[in-house]
């Protein structure tokens, strides 16, 4: 993933002091972290690029998401997140998956999302997909939104 950033050491900071990745390279305008080290899956590019504030637009990336374990280890990563005093949305029930949301000092949206329960909830494995499930909270809307979409081919 390659984000741009006004400053590389605002993001940088948050994410071996916080999120404890590592920094494997460093260049005049770029760096790069990784979860794990060696594995370019986890890895994070961060290029400085001068201009205004980050923010959503076509061309831009929405948001970073992040995998957690679980409800118990999101609660610890809430907490400490929390802690660091960065601005948040609290731990969300997607039905699907907990969500916890929050904006780095460049403004960068990160998520956290659990693993589980998964989209099996509603459907075995063989049936995913052949039909549209949706979280009970979407339930509602389920005309509008079936409304909008296509056939994938």
């Amino acid at each position: 993933m390659i984000l741009t950033v006004r400053q590389i050491g605002m993001t940088g900071n948050m994410l071996v002091d916080l999120l404890g990745y590592t920094l494997v390279k460093t260049e005049p305008t770029e760096e790069v972290y990784q979860a794990l080290v060696g594995e370019v899956s986890g890895e994070i590019i961060l290029r400085q690029q001068g201009g205004r504030r980050e923010r959503q637009g076509a061309g831009t990336v929405h948001h970073l998401a992040l995998r957690v374990k679980d409800a118990s280890e999101m609660r610890d990563w809430a907490e400490r997140i929390e802690s660091a005093g960065y601005r948040n949305s609290g731990i969300k029930d997607r039905f699907y998956f907990e969500s916890f949301y929050f904006r780095d000092r460049n403004s960068i949206l990160f998520e956290l999302a659990t693993d589980g329960p998964g989209f099996t909830v509603d459907s075995s494995i063989e049936e995913l997909g052949k039909v549209l499930d949706l979280p009970p909270f979407l339930e509602s809307r389920r005309s509008e939104i079936t409304t909008h979409l296509a056939p994938i081919i």
